[in-house]
């Protein structure tokens, strides 16, 4: 079994830009178990020596105020990696520095990657690397993640370790003469009782009930719960000594010592600095600019704009070519199989439903490619603080705005990951109050319905409408953010404090990682999900079938049809072959008997399960322009918003179509009567605001801790929907805009 080496270190450290030039396309991607938190793991092989990776979520140490932070540090005693690599970020150390030294206290075996070299060079740092390494007793390798310097000296120190098995000695800190007896006494109680033990080290265990890790101490007292009561005590009283005292806590006088004993190490000449430390380096420079006050929300409306522009611009070519893959397929397919259940499957079931959602694939890659430059550039931290301003007149603190973002801020997200990241709001009325409101984001599910009616009825402005999407989408999360603020989730706004990362060339590598990693997720939906509903739908949508009684009446509509044509027309008709030329007589009579079938088709549609579902609701949903067919998608969507456009594929291919006249979805909708601007502008604002995807229920109800709060968003979501389609129809109609 190959040894395991895991990548740990700060957020915009590094970490995952060395992932990905470690591992390339030998990694996957999954979750930890019993969580959401995402796993990263690949391969990297060097002179055939075979070294498992695994990445580990950011965490800025290891006590368990974040679940990334648990999980990090649960892997790290649970597992055991035979060695770590720590990133650390170079021209940051002093802070970078204190993950190293908690690593160090818990005994593991670590080498350090002093990543972003080049970085600190830029700004006159010089690190002194033999110096820092003999302090701290570990290998140092100089490291430029991005360009993948020093990856072989940092990956031949691991290899080492890991073969050596090397034991590292636990670093031990004075906290000062208040803690440390008490420190002691609590180490020795435990080792006497082998108090947990057997998975962490006494001192450790001790250190952790100092800072008052709630993780350890409910796993203590689940073991003894009469020493973990005592080892409480124990705290209770030096923590009321130092508040008296010093007025402090136990763990701030612990975190002061380790950066203490950080800065007694920095100060051994092993970091110099050519220019005073406090003058502005580029990235300072920049965001004097980006942001400004007035010009940075300026310059971050642009940069979305011009997203959507690259995005609409040049994924239109290989959208087109996909549509017209499928178009070819399904008419391949359709003149090569038999009439029956298994055609109607395949060509309007999986076809016309699968394809109509991979046939947006090409728009969603580039659009991740644009996000992903985004992020790796460091721009998207830059527009969580700008963001921030506004956020805090809404109720919500700055740290929502990266959940929101994960959500589809910019388009392209996903609710479930924005959901799981409201776990780094302290604040339990604003993490409700951000978990209610980030499935209002443009997902990269709803993209693809978007997508459709942008191309089908405003063609000539995809970039701006899109960008008019995104607004609408922060503008109602906003608003419904405050009004739960005032209403069922009152409570004071708490402080946001934010790191920005420097700003970074991206690199093609991470960027195509990134973006085919995304891309890749929604993929295996379309395959998977998707499929699996598509067919359900497909059955819902065929069956029962059109009683006996009312396919003989439609026969008898065919005969009569061909009675009233010569013989020899009739004949012509039937014996001609697919695409050959038909005389006059013989034509009319094809689109005579084509329009049967379909009236055919449209009733048993209207009598199958769905059709009855979405008929039962077409006396209310009329009202918002929707009609029955609409209605079909629209239920499909509350299990996953793709659905809607795979629903709508197979809805028209189903149903009332002109043989005559084949060609995409947007085609179909162009022509249908029924179909306009005005409606489409409707189904867009519906589709932003009603119900999430079963899945973000399920998330919200568990991350609030209550299913009452999912049952809220279905209900609530879908409610404010449906008002706000009604006005936009009821509207536009009474004015005559955007009318057919």
């Amino acid at each position: 079994m190959a040894p395991t080496v895991a990548l740990a270190g700060n957020p915009n450290s590094g970490k995952t830009t060395l992932f990905n030039e470690l591992t390339g396309s030998r990694q996957h991607v999954g979750n930890y178990p019993g969580v959401t938190v995402e796993k990263k793991e690949g391969t990297y092989v060097r002179d055939g020596f075979r070294l498992h990776i695994v990445d580990l979520p950011g965490t800025y140490s290891l006590t368990a105020y974040s679940l990334e932070e648990v999980v990090a540090r649960d892997y790290l005693v649970e597992k055991k990696p035979e060695v770590v690599i720590n990133i650390v970020d170079a021209s940051n150390l002093e802070r970078n520095l204190y993950l190293a030294i908690q690593f160090l206290e818990m005994g593991i075996p670590i080498c350090i990657a002093l990543n972003m070299i080049d970085v600190a060079k830029k700004r006159g740092i010089k690190v002194d690397v033999q110096k820092l390494s003999s302090l701290l007793g570990v290998p140092v390798t100089p490291t430029v993640a991005r360009a993948g310097k020093g990856k072989k000296e940092l990956m031949d120190s691991a290899s080492q370790i890991a073969r050596e098995h090397r034991q590292f000695t636990s670093l031990k800190i004075s906290y000062g003469a208040d803690i440390d007896p008490v420190l002691s006494e609590m180490e020795n109680e435990i080792a006497d009782r082998d108090f947990l033990t057997d998975t962490y080290q006494a001192r450790w265990i001790a250190l952790k009930y100092l800072e008052g890790d709630e993780q350890i101490i409910s796993k203590g007292q689940k073991v003894d719960l009469d020493l973990s009561n005592r080892l409480r005590e124990m705290v209770r009283k030096v923590s009321h000594h130092l508040l008296n005292t010093l007025d402090t806590y136990p763990e701030a006088m612990i975190a002061d010592q380790r950066y203490g004993y950080i800065k007694s190490i920095l100060k051994q000449g092993v970091i110099h600095h050519k220019y005073d430390r406090n003058r502005l380096y580029s990235s300072d420079r920049i965001d004097k600019v980006v942001t400004n006050r007035f010009l940075g929300p300026l310059i971050m409306l642009a940069v979305i704009a011009g997203l959507y522009h690259f995005t609409f611009t040049y994924s239109g070519l290989p959208v087109g070519w996909l549509e017209n893959f499928f178009d070819w397929l399904g008419s391949t397919l359709s003149a090569a199989l038999p009439e029956g259940m298994l055609k109607s499957l395949i060509v309007s079931g999986i076809i016309d439903g699968v394809g109509g959602v991979l046939g947006f694939v090409p728009l969603i890659m580039f659009m991740f490619f644009g996000i992903a430059i985004l992020e790796d550039s460091g721009y998207l931290a830059r527009v969580a603080f700008m963001l921030d301003r506004v956020f805090r007149i809404f109720g919500l603190h700055g740290s929502s705005v990266m959940a929101f973002i994960v959500s589809g801020g910019i388009a392209g997200g996903c609710a479930v990951p924005g959901v799981m990241a409201t776990r780094t709001l302290k604040s339990p009325r604003e993490r409700l109050a951000t978990l209610l409101t980030v499935p209002f984001m443009n997902c990269g599910a709803k993209l693809p319905v978007f997508a459709l009616l942008i191309a089908t009825f405003f063609a000539k402005y995809e970039a701006a409408i899109m960008f008019l999407i995104t607004l609408g989408a922060w503008a109602g999360a906003l608003l419904v953010a405050k009004m739960l603020r005032v209403t069922v989730i009152k409570g004071a706004a708490t402080p946001f404090v934010m790191e920005l990362p420097p700003y970074r060339m991206p690199t093609f590598k991470g960027l195509a990682i990134h973006t085919w990693e995304r891309t890749w997720q929604y993929i295996k939906k379309a395959g998977t999900v998707i499929l699996g509903l598509s067919i359900v739908l497909w059955a819902m949508m065929t069956f029962p079938g059109l009683q006996d009684k009312k396919i003989q009446e439609f026969e008898t509509l065919r005969q009569s049809e061909i009675s009233r044509v010569p013989v020899a027309i009739a004949d012509e008709l039937k014996a001609a072959q697919e695409g050959a030329e038909l005389s006059n007589p013989a034509r009319n009579l094809k689109k005579r008997l084509q329009h049967i079938d379909a009236a055919e088709a449209e009733a048993g549609l209207r009598y199958s399960i769905a059709g009855r579902i979405g008929g039962a609701l077409e006396g209310v949903s009329k009202w918002a322009g929707f009609d029955w067919r609409t209605n079909i998608a629209l239920v499909g969507g509350f299990a996953a918003k793709e659905v809607v456009v795979s629903t709508l594929g197979t809805a028209y291919s189903l149903g009332e179509v002109d043989p005559e006249e084949t060609g995409s979805l947007s085609e179909t909708l162009a022509r249908d009567p029924g179909w306009s601007p005005l409606l489409a502008v409707g189904l867009i604002v519906f589709t932003m605001f009603y119900s999430p995807c079963f899945v973000s229920v399920i998330c919200i109800s568990r991350e609030s801790g209550s299913w009452k709060w999912g049952v809220f968003a279905m209900a609530f979501n879908t409610v404010l929907a449906f008002v706000l389609a009604v006005l936009i129809f009821q509207t536009g109609s009474a004015f005559g805009l955007l009318v057919k």
